[in-house]
């Protein structure tokens, strides 16, 4: 299981075991769109091969609202 935690300026992220960091630029980068338009799928799939995604994606910016 994958655990997202995300703030203004970045997500922790706890996967198989291993936590790190992904800043929000990096994420920026790799989506190409805006931090706050970026939805917690797109993150998943960063950091898993073939997640399994279940309900709605949510933008970060209404996370962090």
């Amino acid at each position: 299981m994958t655990v997202l935690s995300f703030d203004e300026t970045g997500v922790d992220v706890v996967y198989d075991g291993h936590e790190f960091r992904l800043e929000k630029t990096l994420i920026e980068e790799a989506t190409e769109k805006s931090y706050p338009d970026v939805t917690d799928h797109e993150v998943l799939k960063l950091v898993e091969p073939d997640p399994a995604l279940s309900g709605q994606p949510q933008r970060i910016g209404a996370i962090l609202d």
